[in-house]
């Protein structure tokens, strides 16, 4: 393992998914508010941790192992909290959707190196306008109070609405790819 910043980063939003999980639980009106903030400091290694490995050219195997495990760890994590805590039938089925998915395409693209195919699996720009969407439909839904005299939590449920139905449209396009 080669512990560079990039690698560093990604190390360090795995260790956020027990954070924002303990704070989205704290006894407090700012629960909602500080575990969406913890959220988007996760969402913003994100981003750096990729630009900073390839600026740095510091990118490595295990580095683009770890980042797309530690982005479905954060993603899993959060809708199972955000389920427990607003019961809620179309986040129940947005979660599953994107919880299958996600096993589905790891398992698709684990097949496709061993075919020496990976390269008909690699992230698509529908893949990065989902993931997009998800984030911001976590983050409204972890945040609860309304942000801006705006019902945050309707806008996440919309939200993570949406990125479910790109999360099936981007399954098939990944599955197509594949057949192909």
């Amino acid at each position: 393992m080669t512990l560079n910043i990039p690698n560093i980063l990604t190390l360090l939003r795995i260790v956020l998914i027990p954070l924002v999980m303990l704070v989205f639980y704290l006894p407090t009106p700012m629960a909602g508010p500080l575990s969406a903030i913890l959220f988007a400091l996760a969402g913003i290694t994100d981003w750096f941790d990729g630009y900073l490995a390839r600026r740095l050219n510091q990118t490595s195997k295990f580095g683009a192992f770890l980042d797309p495990v530690a982005d479905k760890l954060m993603v899993a994590a959060v809708l199972v909290i955000v389920v427990d805590q607003h019961h809620n039938l179309w986040l129940v089925i947005s979660a599953v959707i994107i919880i299958g998915r996600e096993i589905t395409i790891s398992a698709l693209r684990e097949w496709m190196a061993q075919l020496g195919e990976r390269n008909k699996v690699k992230v698509s720009f529908l893949g990065k306008i989902k993931t997009t969407a998800q984030m911001l439909a976590l983050f409204f839904l972890l945040y609860q109070a309304p942000l801006f005299g705006l019902p945050s939590l309707t806008i996440g449920i919309v939200l993570l609405i949406i990125a479910a139905v790109l999360t099936l449209w981007s399954m098939i396009h990944y599955l197509m790819a594949a057949k192909a």
